[in-house]
């Protein structure tokens, strides 16, 4: 269901954005709008895992400089039947994660320095099983191309303030198809961008305890994150607002509630459907390898961790 959601929500964002040029030129517009989308598409998709993992500074890791890691992500990823991602670690105090790329075969996930300080490796397990979810769902591709076409509605919003009331561009509506083009459709593409964020975050959620083999440990985790995501800031995400749809919580200051403008569901609804579907796993669930067996309640998640406030992660039940 999620999936034809998507789709559909895809669907509208695409004849949005040619509505949007054909409000502002005509069929002409129209065309011109289409074959920027498909540029703008194409150099995404090639591109954007670059230019995400340049904005946080994210530096590669392998076995060698972070085992536990490194070694966690290989086992969570044989679970979910995916191949091994680029691991990347940015440094930043606030506990957060993302994944990029365009498909299984060329993806990355990236941890923050804060979460590994801050939470167990259970709860560390959590975080990556659920953006490895994200890669298994090609989420990844699906919000490069719907961030991708909402900033260039919004661009066409702006290009109809200066030229949609030349009565020499076929501009059908007039004025009102001006306004349209400047205020209404930027709106719509923002919104439409924010539900299909939102539908995959739930989605991601629920194959991530899948894979990682216990949903209170993602549970507990998004706990923290959440509450660490009021207090410690990302300077960086703060200068790149469009990319907070790409974290397991936004990363931006002041995001609290579960309404149209937020870009993830709100925590408390993550974690009450993740605690439910705990009590759906039972004792025969899937475990990450050597980690303990799913439990009852959030709070007997193992605290044997890496420690908090450590600049070096200590060795856990991974390593």
């Amino acid at each position: 269901m999620n999936m034809i959601r998507t789709a559909m929500l895809l669907a509208f964002m695409t004849a949005l954005f040619m509505g949007v040029g054909f409000l502002i030129g005509g069929r002409g517009g129209m065309m011109i709008a289409l074959l920027l989308a498909a540029g703008m598409n194409l150099f995404s998709y090639w591109n954007s895992d670059k230019m995400v993992l340049s904005a946080y500074r994210a530096q590669p890791v392998d076995e060698r400089n972070a085992p536990e890691l490194f070694q966690m992500i290989r086992q969570l990823s044989a679970n979910a039947g995916l191949p091994m991602p680029k691991v990347y670690v940015y440094d930043s105090p606030q506990p957060n994660a993302f994944a990029t790329g365009r498909n299984p075969q060329n993806a990355a996930v990236a941890a923050s320095t804060g979460l590994l300080q801050r939470l167990t490796p259970e709860e560390v397990a959590g975080v990556m099983a659920h953006e490895l979810a994200h890669i298994q769902n090609r989420d990844t591709l699906t919000m490069t191309i719907t961030a991708t076409l909402a900033g260039a509605i919004s661009m066409l919003g702006n290009f109809a303030f200066f030229f949609g009331g030349n009565r020499d561009n076929n501009n059908p509506l007039g004025f009102i198809g001006v306004l349209v083009a400047m205020i209404v459709a930027p709106l719509a593409a923002m919104l439409v961008q924010l539900a299909i964020s939102r539908t995959r975050e739930y989605s991601a959620d629920r194959r991530g305890a899948e894979i990682c083999g216990n949903p209170l440990w993602l549970a507990s985790a998004l706990g923290k994150i959440a509450g660490a995501a009021q207090v410690v800031h990302n300077d960086d995400a703060e200068r790149n607002p469009a990319t907070a749809h790409m974290f397991i919580i936004n990363p931006l200051s002041g995001e609290r509630m579960d309404n149209l403008f937020s870009t993830h569901p709100n925590t408390a609804n993550r974690i009450s459907a993740l605690q439910q579907m705990a009590g759906e796993f039972g004792s025969g669930s899937t475990t990450v390898s050597g980690a303990a067996k799913p439990t009852r309640t959030a709070r007997s998640v193992p605290k044997t961790g890496w420690g908090r406030g450590s600049s070096e992660p200590r060795k856990g039940p991974w390593s």
